[in-house]
């Protein structure tokens, strides 16, 4: 599926909660595949240091795999883990 817009992929998103959908900058849909066991373990070992960490500094907000980021250059994208500067998170506006 190609040059999907914003509501389409919003919308498709909210009918398939279950499916994890990103989207290039040119608007196509990629659908992501679950991991496997190794690295699912990887990803929550790393996740839990870095939210330990971050309770203790207090610099900024980690999110997990299931939030979708609009990158500035274009595209939908979910990453195992993120985290945004205090400073960088309290910039940006209300989700819609």
């Amino acid at each position: 599926m190609a040059n999907l817009t914003d509501r389409q992929f919003y919308e498709l998103c909210r009918a398939h909660p279950d499916v994890k959908f990103e989207r290039t900058p040119g608007g196509y849909l990629l659908i992501i595949p679950p991991t496997g066991g190794e690295t699912g373990n990887r990803n929550v070992e790393v996740g839990a240091d870095r939210v330990i960490w971050n309770r203790q500094t207090k610099l900024g907000v980690v999110f997990d795999s299931s939030t979708c980021f609009r990158l500035p250059s274009g595209g939908d994208r979910a990453p195992n883990l993120a985290w945004v500067t205090r400073p960088c998170w309290e910039a940006l506006p209300p989700d819609l």
